[in-house]
């Protein structure tokens, strides 16, 4: 009965778990302190812990120890705790029990890590870490936060829709990475590794699960030596999964995703002074986009969407709660990714060095098909790429226009050297790399439809004004509707080269236990963007009963207009490492980070002379001035400490990040989706993380991570030459967010263990970003989640183990936001919302 009781209990919640009462409301400010305290609850733990298993030699279980995970950081291994950095990694293990197979799924998992889908594509990823990031994507802007898969630079964010099917290892690293990384990011860096194969033996292992709204995958890989010194290994993963909300119009569900990831690896090692290693990734993923679901009606100035906005608001749907259903007008169409990659390391090491390389292409063809319609059904009023056929089709193009699915082609080539060695008895250590890059990409657009919409007659003053010749007793105005064509064809040629090295001194002082380090990276930077963009705003109406068409404006055209800039920059880092004990560290590091400058391809006007935008306001600038670089100096103290025999840890650090000429991107009132891009005169971050762990008994863990944000921008000058800094927020830097997680043995036995895990995870309120001094139309409110697995492990099943797991993600079905648009004709603030809850069951087996 005891173990019933104790399975009873991991089902209501196992573990520790913590609940959020609810969001906060959009007038909570960001002085606001860590989550009240009515929002947590605790499950009582069972009584008495499981009895130890005792071997047939008498051997009790060890006592509880937390777990070493070895990282590469540093470009070496060395455990976690050694590692002056703050940063967080997930083994092997905490992966598949927390879940987390892609970069998507770290979102939650680690406090002051942001990571939002972009609005119109599925694949693509907002990564913001300690509040910094890029909210926009596109081939002529560098993110913050650099991406690596097995050493390699991922250039795009869209590129971050990988199915990988053998992690072994991530780690996320916080704050400016500019002395050892490909890249010179002023966010920080995500690292993903993977299994090795392995020479030593032949195994298998496969993992497959299945859950609500139809979901179904399967991953399996293989393990196979060739010789004592060669082996090869093959992965594959397909899952699919229904979306959350229907759409009730023709075309596909939205959200509805199916993807196959494959990798194929290969290891040999002809001599003890070489080792290569070759891998090559493929990941396709078909997907239906998710459509924004409109919360206020438009009483905002929508500047030039002035005249629709009323018809549109009548043919949208509002709710400030969460709909499982809307409509589209135009079928919805499916959005393809395919990514591809092909790495080549070959290690070298010889007495007291080692010398690698690493080469790789990865090649990127992202097609993206979006509907920002109102979720009416409406056909009179729509905001697609889908086919039109009306009159002013008939004019602008001389029939209907076709259905358009932008795509995005992307090539990159990397190549990075590194030597590391040890002198002086080895109380110097060393790393000194070279980095080059180049990419080519276009994001293309054939003519096509993008928006539409009928009027209503009181703007009929307003379309006098627009174009004196309607006054024409042969002109009706019945009917008459605003239609929008655009083309566009962006390109992108950018190259980069980094030199970098890093010296660690350990002198003979204080037993070896001060470690003094340096670092420098010369970066230079070649930015050439070209754009080719049209779009006509035709009026339709009847004549003598018959329909036609009138060109009523046209934005400014590009025809090939070039941008081209070089930069360069040089950075510094400094750390000072003291190990007060053991496992005490203590470090202190100041870091220089540096991201280039750029274009921003959607920026409607040529240059500074085109004079005011849409909305009337005058800029100064335009595509050709392009954005400056943004420089970053970070001063960080922390401490890594393990106690009571690596029972207890104790992590925590302090950090001041400042910026200067930060870029930021900001939408332009009244259009779809232009933006302005400008570099900030002055920002900080400052802000304090904490990590705890605590290994209470031999069947229970527990651990908890904080991260307080306090950001601001102090400097945005704007053409008046005001400081306007106040509308300017940090989109996406929560004030608090947090982790607990409890990992729970319920029961040991000769035959296997029953195992939960629960966390709960704690996101802030954020400003999200968009119109500048409107956060309150763009704002994310605070939410919490709970997550938890119950498996029963170690199951002996011929010559392997077997485990079977139930799984429930947001368990308490909690409604929260990931994204809000306040741009849009018909509504002043539209959401995308977060996965509902989902229940499924997973059957894990390795064969060796």
């Amino acid at each position: 009965m005891a173990i019933k009781a104790q399975v009873r209990g991991c089902l209501l919640g196992a573990v520790f778990v913590v609940t959020h009462a609810g969001a906060q409301s959009a007038t909570q400010t960001a002085s606001d302190a860590a989550p009240d305290a009515e929002s947590l609850k605790t499950i009582a733990l069972p009584a008495e812990p499981p009895k130890p298993v005792v071997g047939s030699s008498g051997d009790r279980t060890p006592a509880p120890q937390i777990e070493e995970i070895i990282v590469t950081a540093q470009k070496k291994s060395e455990s976690i705790q050694n590692t002056p950095i703050s940063m967080t990694a997930f083994n092997e293990k905490m992966l598949q029990e927390r879940g987390i197979d892609s970069v998507e799924k770290l979102q939650g998992n680690v406090p002051g890590i942001s990571i939002e889908p972009f609005p119109t594509s599925n694949s693509t990823l907002r990564l913001f870490i300690r509040g910094v990031g890029l909210a926009d994507a596109q081939v002529t802007q560098d993110p913050a936060v650099g991406v690596y898969l097995d050493g390699v630079y991922i250039a795009r964010s869209s590129g971050l829709a990988l199915e990988v099917a053998d992690l072994e290892r991530i780690e996320v690293l916080k704050g400016p990475q500019g002395t050892l990384y490909g890249r010179n990011t002023t966010g920080g860096a995500i690292n993903l590794i993977t299994k090795r194969p392995d020479p030593s033996g032949f195994w298998v292992e496969f993992t497959s699960s299945g859950g609500e709204r139809a979901l179904a995958s399967g991953k399996a890989t293989i393990n196979a030596p060739l010789s004592a010194d060669a082996a090869v290994k093959l992965g594959v993963l397909a899952k699919r999964q229904d979306g959350y909300v229907e759409n009730t119009g023709p075309g596909g569900d939205f959200g509805d995703r199916k993807a196959l990831g494959l990798r194929f690896d290969a290891s040999w090692t002809p001599y003890d002074w070489l080792r290569a290693d070759y891998g090559f990734d493929l990941t396709r993923v078909d997907a239906y986009a998710q459509m924004p679901q409109d919360v206020l009606p438009p009483d905002s100035d929508k500047g030039s969407a002035n005249l629709i906005k009323e018809y549109a608001a009548l043919n949208s749907v509002y709710s400030p709660h969460r709909l499982d259903h809307l409509a589209t007008g135009m079928p919805m169409e499916q959005s393809t990714t395919r990514i591809d990659g092909h790495a080549l390391t070959l290690t070298m090491p010889f007495e007291g060095y080692e010398l690698k390389y690493i080469g790789a292409y990865r090649s990127l063809d992202d097609n993206y098909y979006a509907d920002l319609g109102g979720g009416a059904g409406s056909l009179d009023f729509r905001l697609d790429s889908n086919y039109y056929d009306g009159p002013a089709a008939t004019v602008a193009y001389g029939g209907p226009t076709p259905l358009v699915i932008p795509e995005l082609k992307q090539h990159q080539w990397s190549h990075e050297l590194q030597f590391k060695g040890k002198l002086f008895d080895e109380q110097f250590e060393y790393i000194l790399g070279g980095f080059l890059f180049s990419e080519r990409a276009t994001d293309r657009t054939p003519f096509s439809h993008q928006a539409s919409s009928a009027l209503l007659p009181a703007q009929a003053a307003a379309l006098y004004q627009l174009i004196p010749g309607l006054v024409n007793p042969l002109i009706s105005l019945a009917g008459p509707r605003i239609v929008t064509f655009n083309m566009r064809d962006y390109g992108a040629d950018n190259h980069a080269a980094a030199l970098f090295g890093q010296g660690t001194w350990t002198p003979s002082w204080f037993d070896e236990r001060l470690h003094l380090t340096l670092g420098y990276r010369h970066s230079q930077d070649s930015r050439e963007a070209i754009k080719t963009y049209t779009q006509d705003n035709y009026l339709e109406v009847n004549v003598n009963g018959l329909g036609t068409a009138f060109l009523a404006d046209s934005a400014d055209a590009f025809d090939h207009v070039r941008g081209k800039r070089s930069y360069s920059n040089d950075s510094l880092s400094f750390i000072s490492a003291f190990d007060l004990r053991p496992d005490v560290h203590l470090y202190a590091k100041y870091v220089e980070g540096y991201r280039s400058g750029g274009f921003n391809l959607r920026d409607p006007q040529i240059s500074a002379a085109s004079g005011p935008a849409s909305d009337g306001t005058d800029y100064g600038f335009g595509f050709e001035e392009g954005f400056a670089p943004e420089y970053v100096a970070s001063t960080e103290v922390g401490i890594k400490s393990d106690w009571f025999d690596r029972r207890f840890r104790i992590n925590a650090d302090v950090f001041y990040t400042d910026f200067k000429d930060m870029q930021i991107t900001f939408l332009i009132p009244g259009t779809l989706g232009d933006t302005k891009a400008t570099n900030a005169g002055h920002a900080r971050i400052q802000g304090v993380e904490l990590e705890l762990a605590w290994a209470v008994t031999s069947w229970l863990n527990l651990s908890g991570d904080y991260s307080y944000l306090d950001a601001k921008v102090l400097k945005v000058i704007d053409a008046t030459g005001a400081n306007v800094a106040d509308q300017y927020p940090f989109p996406s830097a929560p004030r608090h967010s947090g982790v607990l997680a409890a990992d729970y043995t319920f029961f040991r036995g000769r035959w296997g263990q029953l195992r939960g895990s629960t966390n709960y995870s704690y996101m802030g309120e954020r400003d999200g970003g968009g119109l500048p001094g409107r956060s309150d139309l763009s704002y994310l409110p605070a939410y919490g989640l709970v997550n938890t697995r119950l498996a029963v492990s170690g199951i002996t099943l011929g010559h392997g183990e077997l485990e079977v797991a139930a799984f429930a993600r947001n368990l308490l079905d909690k409604d929260y936001i990931t994204e809000a648009i306040p741009t849009l004709p018909q509504t002043d603030r539209a959401v995308f919302w977060g996965e509902p809850r989902t229940i499924g069951m997973e059957l894990s087996y390795v064969w060796q």
